[in-house]
């Protein structure tokens, strides 16, 4: 039971990460952007297309994470 609460608070505490870490890049990405206005045309559409998203990459990278907690619960086990 001791291990499935340390699972539960590693998990949470790298999905918390995470969110961080998306939301921070996204910050940072937005206020360092510099538009390309040398391939504009005249015939400039007003319409915005803001692409598809997607819960694959985070369930892979929490599988990842899941591994990586096993793998270093396994290889570095402590007597008491």
């Amino acid at each position: 039971m001791r291990r499935l609460k340390k699972y539960v608070v590693f998990i949470f505490s790298f999905v918390l990460m995470y969110i961080v870490f998306q939301i921070l890049s996204g910050w940072l990405l937005t206020a360092f952007y510099t538009p390309d206005f040398s391939s504009i045309n005249n015939n400039v559409s007003q319409e915005v297309v803001f692409g598809q998203t997607s819960i694959i990459p985070f369930l892979a990278t929490l599988l990842v994470a899941t591994l990586a907690y096993f793998l270093s619960q396994k290889l570095f086990t402590t007597s008491k």
